[in-house]
C-alpha cells in the first residue's frame, strides 16, 4: 500500500499544478453539495446570501460603540436558499370581475354549493396585520391539465398550514384559495373544478396536523374576501377600479373601439396589442390609454356605481355609459423611464437621509423616476448599481445626481450636507425590515434561525436606540430639512412625492408623476411571501421602543411639524 501512495506523492511533487487543480474540483464538487442540499429540502433550509454591501462602513459602529458585535455577527452570513417555490402556472385564467360583483349573488348563499363557517384571520408581515374574512368553500376535483384554481402557486412540504395559504393568496389580492396534497397551495380569481364529497379531502396539512389540506387530486378550497389595499389581479391585468367618466373622453383616453361580445378579456388584449397600460370598459366600447391629468385615477367611485354584467361573461363587470371599470396592463408606461446625471454640476448637496430600513431604496426609486435624475450614495453597492441606479457609482460630492443617499448620523457628517429629506418609517417595521437585509439580502429575508437565536434581541437592543438617535440628530444638526413619512408616503404617494420633488428642485411633471404611481414597486419590494407567524417583539422590547417613539414624537413637535403618525403607537 505505501509503494502506490509513495508514486503518487512523487508524481504531484513533480506536477503541481495538476495537484492544486485536483484539490479545486474536490472543494468545487462539496460546494455544490452543499448548495443542492439547501435547494431541495421541504422548508427554507436557511437565509439567502446576505447583502453586507452597500453601507460601507456600518453607520452604528461610529454612533453606538455597543452595536460592534451586532455589526460583527451580521457579516457572518451563511449561504442558503429558500425551497418553497412559487411560480406562475402556464395556463392563465381568465379574467373576473372584482369581489363585488360576486357577492351580490353570494350573500346568504353557500359559495360553490357546500357551507362553511366564516371566521377572521390576521397575517403578520413585517408587523403589518391582513385583515379578511373566509368562508370554506368545499372539496374540489384539480387536474394537473386544468387547474380548478389557476393563479399563483407554491409548496411547502413541511410547514404548509391552512393560515399561510389564506394568507399568500390574499396578499395577492386573489379571491379563492386551494389546498392539496397536503402541502401544496393554489390561489385563483374562480373555481373552475367539479365539487365532490368532503371524504375525498382527506389529507392532513404538513404543518398542521388537525387541518385538512385536501388529497390527491382534489382542493380543499377557502373564499377570501379582503379588507387591504393590495393589488386585485386578474390574469395579467390588475384592477384599479370604478371612475367617473372623464369630462373628455377622447382627450383622456385616445384609443377607442366598440366591441362585440366584449369581455375583460378582450378590451385588456386590445388595448396591451395598442401598447396602453389602462384598459377602460364602458358598456360595450373599449378605451385605451394612459393615466394623465384628464384621467389620474385618483378620485375611485363605488364600485357598484359600475355593476353591468357583460354580454358574455355572467360575473364581469363592463361598466356602463357614466362610470367606467378600469385595469391596469402589463404594457409599461414608459413616460418616467428615462433618467440621466444632471447636466451640469450642482453646488448644493442634498441628502436623502433615513435608518436603514426605512424605505431609503424605494424612495430613490421614485425620486429617480419623477425626476429623471439619478440619486447617489454616501457608499457603494454593486447590487444596487446593477439594478440601474447608476449614480451608485459616482462619488457622493461629484455633484451628478439629485440627491444622496445616507444613513449617517452625528454633527459632522449631517453638516457636510445643505438640506436633506429624512425618511422616518415606524421603528417595529424598520428594524425588522433592516434585520432581514442583513441577513438575507435587499429582498431576501432571515432564516427562522436568526429570529429565534441571540441575534435577534441583540440587534434590537442596540438598533432601536439608533432609530431615534439618527432622527434626534438630523432634527438637531440639518441645515434644511424635510421630514417624509414612510406610511404618508405608501398611502398617498402622488401627493407626498411631489413636495419631495419640489424640496429637491426640479421642475415637476405631473405626467411624469402619474407614470411613477404605475411603476411604483421598483426592482427592491420584498414580495412578502416568507412571512413570521408571531410577533417577534417581546414586551420588554416594545416597551423601549415606544418610549423611543415618544420622544421622537416630541422632537418632531417642538420643530412645528406634525408628530409621527398614530400607527407607531398602539402596541
Amino acid at each position: 500500500m505505501a509503494r502506490p501512495l509513495l508514486k503518487i506523492q512523487r508524481y504531484f511533487r513533480r506536477k503541481p499544478v495538476r495537484f492544486f487543480s485536483l484539490i479545486l474540483l474536490y472543494l468545487t464538487a462539496g460546494s455544490l453539495v452543499f448548495l443542492h442540499s439547501g435547494f431541495v429540502g421541504g422548508n427554507f433550509s436557511g437565509s439567502g446570501s446576505g447583502a453586507g454591501g452597500g453601507r460601507g462602513r456600518d453607520p452604528l459602529v461610529a454612533t453606538d460603540p455597543g452595536a460592534g458585535k451586532a455589526a460583527s455577527t451580521a457579516r457572518q452570513e451563511v449561504a442558503g436558499a429558500m425551497s418553497r417555490v412559487f411560480r406562475e402556472p402556464r395556463r392563465h385564467g381568465r379574467r373576473y370581475g372584482p369581489a363585488w360583483m360576486k357577492r351580490a349573488r353570494q350573500d346568504g348563499q353557500k359559495v360553490g354549493g357546500r357551507g362553511g363557517g366564516r371566521n377572521i384571520l390576521w397575517g403578520q408581515a413585517n408587523s403589518f396585520y391582513l385583515f379578511f374574512f373566509t368562508k370554506y368553500v368545499g372539496c374540489y376535483v384539480d387536474d394537473i391539465q386544468k387547474r380548478a384554481l389557476r393563479g399563483v402557486s407554491f409548496f411547502d412540504y413541511k410547514k404548509m398550514t391552512v393560515f399561510r395559504c389564506q394568507d399568500n393568496c390574499a396578499e395577492r389580492g386573489y379571491l379563492y384559495a386551494g389546498l392539496e396534497f397536503g402541502a401544496e397551495c393554489y390561489c385563483g380569481h374562480k373555481v373552475q373544478g367539479a365539487n365532490v364529497t368532503e371524504s375525498e379531502c382527506n389529507m392532513e396539512c404538513k404543518g398542521e396536523r388537525s387541518s385538512a389540506c385536501g388529497g390527491a387530486n382534489r382542493l380543499s378550497i377557502y373564499r377570501l374576501e379582503l379588507s387591504h389595499e393590495s393589488a386585485r389581479r386578474y390574469g395579467s391585468a390588475i384592477f384599479k377600479g370604478c371612475f367617473l367618466k372623464p369630462d373628455n373622453v377622447s382627450l383622456a383616453l385616445p384609443v377607442t373601439a366598440v366591441l362585440q361580445n366584449m369581455s375583460i378579456d378582450k378590451c385588456v388584449d386590445m388595448c396591451t396589442e395598442k401598447e396602453q397600460s389602462l384598459a377602460v370598459l364602458a358598456g360595450d366600447r373599449c378605451h385605451c390609454g394612459f393615466p394623465t391629468s384628464h384621467f389620474s385615477l385618483h378620485e375611485p367611485e363605488e364600485e357598484n356605481m359600475c355593476l353591468h354584467r357583460c354580454h358574455v361573461e355572467e360575473l364581469e363587470s363592463c361598466g356602463n355609459d357614466q362610470y367606467f371599470v378600469v385595469y391596469q396592463t402589463q404594457v409599461q408606461d414608459n413616460r418616467c423611464m428615462d433618467r440621466r446625471f444632471l447636466p451640469s454640476r450642482s453646488k448644493l448637496l442634498q441628502a436623502l437621509a433615513s435608518f436603514p430600513g426605512a424605505g431609503n431604496t424605494w424612495a430613490r426609486h421614485l425620486i429617480e423616476l419623477a425626476t429623471g435624475f439619478y440619486s447617489g450614495s454616501y457608499y457603494f453597492d454593486g447590487s444596487l448599481y446593477n439594478k440601474g441606479f447608476k449614480g451608485e457609482r459616482d462619488h457622493w460630492r461629484s455633484g451628478r445626481t439629485i440627491c444622496i443617499k445616507t444613513h449617517e448620523s452625528g454633527k459632522k457628517e449631517i453638516e457636510a450636507f445643505d438640506s436633506g429629506i429624512l425618511m422616518i418609517r415606524n421603528p417595529y417595521k424598520a428594524l425588522m425590515a433592516e434585520f432581514n437585509r442583513k441577513y438575507g439580502g435587499h429582498i431576501g429575508f432571515a432564516s427562522q434561525a436568526h429570529w429565534k437565536g441571540k441575534e435577534w434581541p441583540e440587534f434590537v437592543k442596540n438598533y432601536a436606540p439608533w432609530w431615534a438617535s439618527h432622527t434626534l440628530d438630523w432634527l438637531r444638526y440639518g441645515r434644511h430639512v424635510h421630514v417624509v413619512h414612510f406610511e404618508d408616503l405608501k398611502r398617498d404617494l402622488f401627493s407626498q412625492l411631489k413636495a419631495m420633488v419640489l424640496f429637491l428642485g426640479p421642475v415637476v411633471s405631473e405626467d411624469r408623476l402619474l407614470c411613477v404611481e404605475g411603476q411604483k414597486d421598483g426592482n427592491f419590494k420584498r414580495s412578502g411571501l416568507r412571512k413570521l407567524e408571531y410577533d417577534p417583539y417581546t414586551p420588554e422590547m416594545c416597551a423601549d421602543i415606544n418610549k423611543l417613539i415618544r420622544t421622537v414624537d416630541v422632537a418632531l413637535r417642538a420643530k412645528n411639524m406634525s408628530g409621527v403618525p398614530m400607527e407607531y403607537m398602539p402596541r
